[in-house]
Order: structure tokens, then C-alpha cells, then sequence
């Protein structure tokens, strides 16, 4: 059976890249050989582009496996995984794209891994249509340690859009088994933190209106919560380019936490910026949401390959979500239900299918 490819509609739903990511990170995992098709097909330039041919290639070298149809502006891939390696890789998306969505489709292969794993990435560390970097160490790393894994980190550099440049060096150990997790009580919100940046030729007064925005809108919100926003200006030695952000993080009594960002953009005044950050958190904190928008669907890879069953409370389920469940259900046998608990409300529940790591 081992042999036999199992074909995954890239074009499917959300039709991005993200259809990619998991399809690739599922056959590493089981050693099902797959191929798919129709890649990006529902976004406006499709096929490869840079970022997502590099993580295509950083997990044939982790799987040393066989890749067919790797270039840029591919449609189509196939790949026969063989055992995942431990050691040292390095991926360099030569842009801007996203090394967060790099982050996406290693980390589970090499946490299944034989041995510590590093990678050193390149390319943009706070890009439009992905997560930041602050996401991913902030929000998402917690998260993913309730299911039993972790990674170390390393920023050397910050790179924006247009140029990217940015450096970010991940150190995993691997794991024998992750284990199913139960998040669905929210609790109140107990605390918010954030931080408002600003790197290049901006100056700081930028980074005080972004803070000021966001503080405002969420004090109105949430009349007793204790808020904090560091603002700061890059070091020149640390950020390729010139850009500027914020990322608010809430956390919750029951030990929730819930993200809301954006970038500084040159049609958007520095308080629409903090105003929508602060927006953002809000829908998810409104949702009574264990976790926000963007974690909802990068941990359905996890919930799948997880031993026992997995419960978690989130807002309206989004197409992402959808997709990656769909994506789950092709390529693995773990059982997903979504249950309506109230307007905004959802349950997923999810019996993992509790991958076992033979090379440890």
C-alpha cells in the first residue's frame, strides 16, 4: 500500500498554499507517497512561487525523499517520502515570503524526527498573508506544547516586505508521541501585552500612535483588563528594511492565549493599524474562543496525528479550518467533528490517530 500516491486537489476550497503545506507535512509523516495537483490554483498568480518551492524542497531533503515537479510556477508535485533525518537544513525564499509558512511545514516532520533537528531560515519574518514571527513564538509555541512538543528559537535578523532578508534559526527535539489536548473553557481575559515596532527610516513617534490606537480600542472594550504595549525601534543590525507592526497577545484565566496583529502599510495611518490589531483580538476574545482565527487551523494537523481525542473551542470556523480538516481526512484516518455551541461557537473534536516515532 506503501507504493500506492494519494492525489490531493491543491485548487480545493481555500485553494492555496496552505493545501500544500499540510499535504506534504501528512505524507512525510505517514510515508503515504501524494501528489498534488491544481497547486494555488485559487489564487491569482498560481502554481509555485518561491517561498512554497523552498519548504517543498527543505522537507524532500528532511524525508529524503524523491520530488517530482519541483520549479517555480509548478502545478503540480509529487513526492516519495523516505525516512525523516535529523541534522542541520537551510531554506532561503531569495524574498520576502514568508519564513512562518517555512516554519508550518518542517516543524512537524522533523518533531518525528530521529534526533535534534535545526533549521535556518531566510526570507520575511513579518509578511502580509502569513503570520509573524511574534506569532509563532509567542501564541502558537505555547499551544503547540500542550500537545507535548516544542522548539528553541533564534531571531538574527528582521526582514520586510518588498526586500525580506530576514534570518530565524529553529532547534526541535523530536518527540515519541504527541498527546491529544482539552481547551474549552476561555475563562476572562486577565491581561493583554503587546508590542508596537518600527525598523528602517521610520521614525518612533509611528510605533506610540500604533500603541495609543490599540490601547484605546481595547480599554473601551474591556473597562478592568490591564493592558501594556512596548513600543521600540529596530536596531539597524537586526532588521533588513524599512517596516512596522504591532502584535497584541491576551491571556486568559484558564491559560489561553490569543493573538491580533498588522503591518504598518504606506495607505493606512498608524492608528488604523493598532485599531485593527486590536479589532482582530477582540472577535476572538468576543467568540469566548480558547483559540484565535489563526491557530484554529494550524493545529488540526496536530489534533490529527495526536494520541486521544482532542477538544478545542473556537469562533466561526473558518475556510482555512475547513480545509485543512479536509486535508486531514484525505490523508490520515483521525475522525473530526465540529460541533455549533453558539452563534459565534464552535467545538472541534477530533480523535487523533496517535503517530508513533519508530526512530526514537
Amino acid at each position: 500500500m506503501a507504493g500506492l500516491v494519494t492525489d490531493i486537489d491543491g485548487g480545493m476550497l481555500e485553494g492555496g498554499g496552505q493545501i500544500l503545506r499540510m499535504a506534504l507535512a501528512f505524507s512525510v509523516l505517514k510515508k503515504k507517497p501524494v501528489r498534488v495537483f491544481n497547486i494555488r490554483a485559487g489564487r491569482s498568480n498560481p502554481g509555485l512561487r518561491a517561498q512554497h518551492l523552498k519548504g517543498v524542497e527543505v522537507v524532500r531533503d528532511i524525508s529524503e525523499g524523491k520530488l517530482k515537479g519541483g520549479e517555480i510556477g509548478s502545478t503540480e508535485i509529487v513526492l516519495h517520502p523516505g525516512k525523516v533525518k535529523c541534522g542541520e537544513y537551510s531554506a532561503d525564499t531569495g524574498t520576502a515570503g514568508s519564513i512562518c509558512l517555512l516554519i508550518q511545514v518542517a516543524l512537524p516532520c522533523i518533531l518525528f524526527s530521529s534526533g535534534v533537528t535545526i533549521l535556518k531560515l531566510r526570507g520575511g519574518t513579518n509578511a502580509e498573508m502569513a503570520p509573524q514571527i511574534d506569532y509563532m513564538t509567542e501564541v502558537f509555541r505555547p499551544l503547540l506544547e500542550r500537545f507535548g512538543g516544542t522548539f528553541d528559537y533564534k531571531i538574527i535578523t528582521r526582514g520586510y516586505y518588498p526586500r525580506g532578508g530576514g534570518e530565524v534559526h529553529i532547534r526541535v527535539k523530536p518527540v515519541k508521541q504527541l498527546k491529544a489536548i482539552d481547551l474549552v473553557e476561555s475563562g476572562d481575559v486577565v491581561r493583554i501585552w503587546g508590542w508596537a515596532f518600527v525598523a528602517g527610516s521610520l521614525p518612533i513617534k509611528l510605533a506610540h500612535l500604533m500603541a495609543d490606537s490599540a490601547i484605546q480600542t481595547l480599554r473601551k472594550a474591556l473597562k478592568n483588563v490591564d493592558v501594556k504595549i512596548e513600543r521600540y525601534v529596530e536596531h539597524p543590525d537586526v532588521a533588513v528594511g524599512t517596516g512596522s507592526g504591532i502584535n497584541l497577545v491576551a491571556e486568559t484565566s484558564t491559560g489561553c492565549l490569543l493573538g491580533g496583529s498588522a503591518l504598518g502599510k504606506r495607505e493606512l495611518k498608524p492608528e488604523q493599524v493598532g485599531h485593527k490589531a486590536a479589532d482582530e483580538l477582540l472577535q476572538s476574545i468576543n467568540t469566548k474562543a480558547c483559540v484565535d482565527s489563526y491557530s484554529q487551523d494550524q493545529i488540526i494537523l496536530f489534533m490529527a496525528i495526536a494520541h486521544g481525542k482532542s477538544r478545542v473551542k473556537c469562533g466561526p470556523v473558518t475556510l482555512h479550518t475547513e480545509t485543512a480538516i479536509h486535508v486531514a481526512r484525505q490523508l490520515t484516518e483521525a475522525k473530526f467533528t465540529v460541533i455549533n455551541v453558539g452563534t459565534d461557537s464552535n467545538i472541534i473534536e477530533c480523535e487523533g490517530i496517535g503517530l508513533e516515532n519508530n526512530g526514537l
